[in-house]
């Protein structure tokens, strides 16, 4: 399934910075404007401690949710342990973090790996690239130890840029892809599967819960599921093919009248990617029906109508998920309202969407690759 990633799956939210995911603050829209959104994390740092529950290998990682518009969790690497603050990507399956041996000016603002510092540093005569929707990184292949919290992943090999280009305005260091191997673009074998194979996970699981309204809390999980993060049963959906985080769509509809999807599709849930997805005649057709008018690149409504605004369902494998307008609507600073649907720009026969951060606030996300399934429930 790479002919995914090669036609713009690997979006990282379109280095997300640009994008707001819900009602912008004039603090946000300041840093922005003074290009100092990508400093903020340092400059306001906290501590996120990992915690592990007693008897049990379920290991859960605390994510940074900052200002709504990127969910940042901290790794180290190297020996002593190195910090960076990276995106976990749905969309991707490549670890990748700045190196010292990159001089331009995206890498220069971002924590970048000193090798020369880690005594189990180990290089190869490999190399990358990897087009993201935003830009491009390209670099070199190496080993390192590689920690997520507790868990430690030896002899890791990963990806060191020596190249990004339109990563320049970006809150992260780098991207910790959690697809499958068999799309790498490094072809190393992604850290979850390296912890899997070794044993170091109780069973071959991880989880998302993604706060919202600018709340701390969102956590990612491995190796199991902790229910204090969601509400009723866990709705299973097989994937359409081991390799990909894609499952089959029943539709799209809004008041019982189906808009999209109806004939049924194929949805990737990417964790990496800030919006709602889909083919450009079909999110159009979305907009001109919940009232949304082209404003520059963005469409926008009434900002009085936001909780009046109608509810979109997407029904997977027979049950429906509602996502109602106050969770589709962004507004910014000046009182304009947009909202969070946006074309794919992939262009295979069969219609796609991506089910993007906006759907995955409203649903905890479980992906199961022991079963090659994904796993939804409404969040708390």
């Amino acid at each position: 399934m790479k002919w995914l990633v090669l036609l713009g799956l690997v979006s990282v939210s379109e280095c997300i910075v640009k994008i707001p995911l819900r009602r912008v603050k004039t603090m946000r829209k300041t840093l922005s404007e003074k290009n100092m959104l990508n400093n903020f994390p340092k400059e306001h740092a906290y501590r996120l401690s990992q915690i592990s529950f007693r008897g049990s290998n379920l290991t859960i990682h605390p994510l940074r949710n900052i200002m709504d518009l990127v969910y940042l969790g901290n790794i180290t690497i190297g020996t002593p342990p190195q910090k960076f603050q990276v995106i976990f990507d749905t969309g991707s399956a490549d670890l990748w973090v700045p190196s010292d041996f990159c001089a331009v000016q995206a890498c220069s603002i971002h924590a970048r790996f000193r090798h020369l510092q880690s005594s189990t540093f180990r290089p190869t005569n490999r190399t990358f690239s990897i087009t993201y929707g935003c830009g491009t990184v390209k670099g070199i292949v190496v080993h390192d130890t590689v920690r997520i919290g507790d868990l430690v992943s030896t002899d890791q090999l990963f990806g060191l840029s020596t190249a990004e280009y339109g990563f320049k305005r970006i809150p992260f260091d780098g991207v910790l892809g959690l697809n499958y191997p068999n799309i790498s673009y490094s072809g190393a074998i992604p850290i979850f599967d390296k912890l899997k194979n070794e044993g170091a996970i109780s069973e071959p699981v991880f989880a998302f819960y993604l706060s919202k309204d600018g709340q701390e809390g969102s956590v990612v999980m491995f190796g199991g599921v902790d229910h204090r993060y969601y509400k009723g049963e866990i709705n299973w959906v097989p994937l359409i093919q081991a390799g990909n985080w894609m499952v089959h769509m029943d539709r799209i509809s809004i008041e019982r009248k189906v808009i999209a999807c109806s004939g049924g599709c194929h949805v990737i849930v990417d964790t990496g990617t800030a919006f709602i997805k889909g083919p450009k005649s079909l999110v159009d057709n979305m907009q001109k029906l919940i009232g949304a008018r082209p404003r520059g690149s963005k469409y926008c409504v009434s900002c009085s109508a936001v909780n009046i605004l109608p509810t979109i369902i997407f029904t997977i494998n027979r049950i429906n998920y509602p996502v109602p307008g106050r969770a589709y609507i962004i507004k910014d600073s000046r009182g304009c309202c947009y909202t969070t649907f946006k074309e794919n720009q992939l262009s295979p026969s069969t219609e796609i969407w991506i089910l993007g951060e906006v759907f995955l606030r409203l649903y905890f996300s479980v992906f199961d690759r022991g079963n090659d399934r994904i796993g939804l429930a409404r969040a708390v």
